[in-house]
């Protein structure tokens, strides 16, 4: 993808799409452990009826855009669409069953590598990051993993459901990666109807050959995946998807990381779950890591500015 200084400038309203995104996916856990569905039931409707909300308007509006996609032109952009929402279901589909095979607590540490994973795809692009966005990166890491408390369990089940959930940050980083690249000449909306729409087909299918039940739950629970759709998916995963546009992948994921104190105030309004002293230790480290990693980064990235560096290999945006 191009370089940060031939990226457009950083506006108020990337800059409030983010901290909308923040706000929206901090809802997402405490939503899933309120419903009473399967995890892989729950990443099923999100993604359908966030395409069911997202299709009238992007079939009204960018109907040249999805003709353009089917066409030679578009082909790759299109691929790149449809890879990410591959992706995106690969990370629902390790990460939410990883909960049930570990502690709520090892899982969300381990699937907060994502930044790491997000970091060495980069450098596989050909990208150099700033020996201080490493630092960030691994300060907001241990942040996440002290905040949660990650207590890596040694049963044969629990072992599946560590690797699920590290395999859950390497999906969710591709899915990141796939994404910035589409978004560099495809607009969030249709970008965000094709990849929701690919996931939720894919999920389905799994849904389907796992024999995990679709329908039949409580009024309760309806409203807690309506609410996922409307909060978490649509103005949290979309507003990042916008945000990638003027955002590296890499700061992106470090920036979805403040989920982790987001869904700790939440559970303590909401559910009284008080965070315990070594949390909220964990949360100052984590917030302290997103500042490193994004005024780090930006700061080198003025520095590399007046000697621009050709571009990398075609990225994706809105």
């Amino acid at each position: 993808m191009p370089p940060a200084s031939h990226r457009p400038p950083l506006d108020p309203l990337t800059t409030g799409a983010v901290g909308l995104a923040v706000v929206a996916v901090s809802s997402s856990a405490p939503l899933i452990a309120y419903a009473a569905a399967p995890a892989l039931a729950i990443a099923f409707w999100r993604n359908l009826l966030a395409v069911a909300v997202l299709s009238p308007f992007s079939l009204a509006r960018r109907r040249a855009e999805f003709r353009a996609l089917v066409g030679l032109a578009g082909r790759r952009e299109g691929l790149f669409c449809v890879l990410s929402g591959v992706a995106l279901a690969a990370h629902f589909a390790a990460w939410m069953p990883s909960v049930q095979l570990t502690s709520v607590a090892a899982a969300t540490a381990l699937v907060a590598t994502q930044p790491v994973w997000q970091g060495l795809i980069a450098r596989a692009q050909g990208r150099r990051l700033p020996p201080v966005v490493w630092v960030g990166i691994a300060v907001t890491v241990g942040g996440a993993v002290i905040a949660t408390g990650a207590d890596v369990g040694i049963s044969a089940s629990a072992v599946v459901g560590d690797l699920l959930a590290v395999a859950g940050g390497v999906f969710g980083a591709v899915y990141t990666a796939f994404g910035e690249r589409a978004r560099a000449s495809i607009s969030t909306t249709t970008y965000t109807t094709i990849c929701y729409g690919i996931c939720a087909l894919i999920l389905l299918v799994i849904c389907l050959l796992g024999g995990v039940r679709l329908t039949g739950f409580d009024g309760r629970t309806w409203l807690a995946i309506l609410a996922l759709v409307a909060g978490a998916q649509l103005l949290g995963h979309s507003m990042f998807n916008y945000a990638l546009h003027r955002i590296p992948a890499t700061t992106v994921s470090v920036l979805i990381l403040l989920e982790v104190p987001g869904a700790a105030l939440l559970a303590w309004v909401w559910l009284g779950q008080v965070p315990r002293a070594y949390a909220l230790l964990g949360m100052s480290l984590l917030l302290v890591g997103v500042a490193v990693v994004v005024l780090g980064g930006a700061r080198a990235g003025r520095r590399a500015a007046p000697t621009a560096l050709p571009a990398d290999p075609a990225p994706l945006t809105d």
